[in-house]
């Protein structure tokens, strides 16, 4: 199974780092997101990747195309037969990664709808390029093959923004709780689509607009409930936080 990337946005509520450089490249330990990511899903024998690029694409095509360069130790033979010799391994070596140009502008439905051929006729996943998760991918695609349905939306409860406090019926605090779980289920950014996705689909529509919309209403659209850690990057605060965790080797993403 292939996993299709969304990598495209300008990512703009997190202006201090995507002004140079694309949402998915801000780097975790080191690393970009997008790369954690891929990593993580490796584990679970996902090993191809389509990549849906658009703003600043081209820094995510030299970080691959140049990845040999980047992740090992070489030495470089000069002279008319120059050549270069690269010294190590990396799980990474089995890694296809397709880099498709989706336009700078298009919405997330229209960036699927464009590769649909270097997916064509296969069930894919499909996840966002800057949010980091530990969902059990190998309980979520039995879950998709029993359903039998178009799509499966992976259903996660965010932590809220502040702590909370339990007042009983005399005002009095009775204990307070540390950013508790939201009541509403929402969109974790994790799908499995089988290949009549793409009757959903337009060339530049929002996947989680009509698409989800009409799939719901057609009665093809499932929800797979993770209650583990999922966080979005999508402010400079969010960014130090996961650095934190990593640096801590607390990552419950990390599963290599």
């Amino acid at each position: 199974m292939k996993a299709v990337m969304l990598a495209g946005g300008m990512g703009t509520r997190l202006r201090e780092e995507t002004e140079y450089r694309p949402k998915p490249m801000v780097e975790i330990g080191g690393k970009p997101i997008l790369w954690h990511i891929m990593k993580n899903l490796s584990q679970h024998n996902i090993s191809e990747f389509v990549i849906c690029l658009g703003y600043k694409g081209d820094q995510i095509k030299d970080y691959f195309v140049n990845y040999l360069t980047r992740v090992n130790d070489l030495t470089v033979h000069l002279g008319s037969k120059s050549s270069t010799v690269y010294h190590g391994n990396f799980d990474e070596e089995h890694w296809s990664v397709t880099l498709a140009d989706t336009g700078l502008n298009t919405m997330t439905g229209g960036r699927i709808h464009r590769i649909q051929k270097y997916v064509e006729g296969e069930r894919f996943l499909c996840t966002y390029g800057d949010g980091l998760a530990d969902i059990d991918i190998d309980q979520l695609l039995k879950f998709h093959q029993k359903h039998k349905k178009i799509a499966t939306v992976t259903a996660v409860r965010p932590r809220t923004r502040f702590g909370a406090m339990e007042i009983d019926q005399a005002l009095k605090v009775k204990k307070f709780m540390e950013k508790p779980r939201a009541e509403k289920w929402v969109n974790g950014g994790l799908f499995i689509f089988e290949p009549h996705i793409f009757r959903y689909l337009e060339s530049d529509c929002v996947l989680e607009s009509d698409p989800l919309e009409n799939l719901a209403k057609d009665g093809e659209l499932m929800a797979f409930e993770h209650n583990g850690f999922w966080q979005p990057m999508d402010t400079f605060r969010e960014v130090q936080e996961l650095n934190v965790l990593w640096d801590k080797d607390l990552a419950p993403w990390r599963n290599w």
